[in-house]
């Protein structure tokens, strides 16, 4: 259990910087830290790193990285903060938009260029609401391919990251984090100082009090994220009387083939696919995002859809590690009519011939989407989906170091946060999250906070 107790009079270690998680956000944090000669410990509570970021596709947007350069796209961090306000509807804070636009190709160039991870950009087709093309991401499109190499790499520099140490006791002494105390596996208990303290520890998804509280309308989702986001970070802060930011924030997922637990990319639905529900029926406009999608898919009968697409853009999500294990699986259902491919679905014979029929490529439909210029064409495909929750967006306030702020209007000295534990750029609810802002968060803050934890 989370808590917070007075420091005791001295712990038999003391490090420089700890930082509790060994997601994308506490790893990087650590590069950071350990470039500026640190001496850094990372906590992970699971056997191995992994967290959220090895269940996302691992793709971090920046604009006017070098790779954007060389694939001649211009793009600005200016222009990415309009995209990050547009889409949460400016409910965000500038400051924090700016802070995160203004700082994301300098982490994709250094890890690129300093810790030689091969990051290329996805140019074959466009997230909802980027105005570029400005994901970069690993070979696979796979988050664990990225936790691995970021793992690699920390340990190639003697970074020591220590796993199966569940920390849930934070020593307090005024303004200041002590130390922390944590458990192993056997019960044994450990108490360590710091100078400084990193909370990576992701958000509170896998709490389900929690998500009733903050976001009941997705309470009944299939819980997609990693287990151990128990919403320490937030729990920790409300014992300190730090502030939290929009609690109710998050990123559903409205295309996870159900029953295999699969997520299919959205690039099936980006480049002229739609969904249906059980009685082969659209029901909403799919270009508004994928996370919106989950309440969507949701509310429909049994909460569940089918996204339907066709070979060519079939080939597109090839390239996602998760969409051919979801065809390794049997989760991609092929025909070459419509019909044929309604009967083996389970929906009315010629439901999805009528709603292609309805769709003019360019020009809105009833739902006020505007489908590209390629209509779908034999073979088609389909996969049956649900809606799950991804990760929490909400969490506690940062300054411009990092640090974590007091209810008080002061921060706390020594005490950071990353990633999912503090406040991203989503905006309050489900809308608002743009496509990679969950890695935006873990990589600028992670950089961030291990810059200022060094100072």
């Amino acid at each position: 259990m989370a808590q917070v107790l007075p420091a005791p009079d001295r712990f038999e270690l003391s490090l420089e910087v700890v930082i509790v998680g060994a997601g994308a956000a506490g790893l990087i944090a650590a590069l950071t830290a350990h470039e500026a000669g640190r001496e850094v410990l990372v906590l992970e509570r699971d056997v191995e790193p992994a967290g959220s970021t090895a269940l996302s596709a691992g793709l971090i947007p920046a604009a006017g990285t070098m790779l954007q350069k060389a694939a001649g796209i211009e793009d600005s961090a200016a222009l990415f903060e309009q995209d990050i306000q547009a889409k949460a509807k400016g409910e965000n804070d500038p400051a924090l938009v700016n802070l995160m636009a203004g700082n994301a190709a300098g982490v994709i160039d250094w890890l690129a260029g300093t810790h030689g991870l091969p990051f290329s950009l996805v140019d074959d087709f466009d997230y909802p609401g980027h105005s570029q093309r400005r994901m970069h991401g690993l070979p696979t499109r796979a988050g664990r391919e990225l936790i691995d190499a970021l793992r690699s790499r920390c340990e190639a520099l003697g970074i020591d990251i220590v796993c199966e140490a569940l920390v849930d006791t934070l020593y307090r002494d005024g303004n200041r984090i002590a130390g922390i105390g944590l458990t192993r596996p056997d019960g044994q208990r450990e108490q360590m100082g710091c100078k400084a303290l990193i909370l990576a520890c992701n958000g509170y998804g896998g709490n389900r009090d929690l998500v009733r509280t903050y976001m009941p309308e997705i309470d009944s989702a299939v819980w997609f994220g990693h287990d151990g986001n128990k919403g320490d970070a937030v729990l920790w802060g409300q014992s300190l009387g730090a502030r939290t930011r929009h609690l109710g924030a998050y990123q559903g997922h409205g295309n996870v083939a159900h029953p295999h637990g699969i997520l299919i990319t959205w690039a099936v639905i980006t480049e002229g696919g739609f969904q249906v529900n059980t009685s082969g029926a659209r029901f909403w406009d799919e270009s508004q995002g994928y996370s919106e999608a989950a309440r969507a898919v949701l509310s429909q009968p049994d909460g569940v859809a089918f996204a339907v697409f066709d070979a060519r853009i079939a080939g597109i999500a090839r390239q996602f590690a998760d969409f051919r294990a979801a065809e390794a699986q049997g989760a991609v259902i092929s025909a070459q009519t419509p019909q044929e491919l309604a009967i083996r679905l389970g929906l009315p014979e010629d439901s999805l011939s009528r709603e292609l029929d309805l769709i003019q490529p360019g020009v809105r439909d009833r739902f006020g989407r505007r489908f590209p210029a390629q209509p779908l064409s034999a073979p088609f495909c389909a996969v049956k989906v649900t809606g799950a929750l991804f990760h929490t967006q909400g969490g506690l306030v940062v300054d411009s170091a990092g640090r974590v702020c007091g209810k008080d209007g002061a921060t706390f000295e020594n005490l950071y946060a990353a990633g999912g534990a503090a406040c991203g750029v989503s905006g309050a609810g489900d809308a608002g999250y743009l496509s990679g802002n969950g890695l935006l968060s873990a990589a600028v803050l992670g950089r961030i906070a291990g810059l200022n934890a060094s100072g």
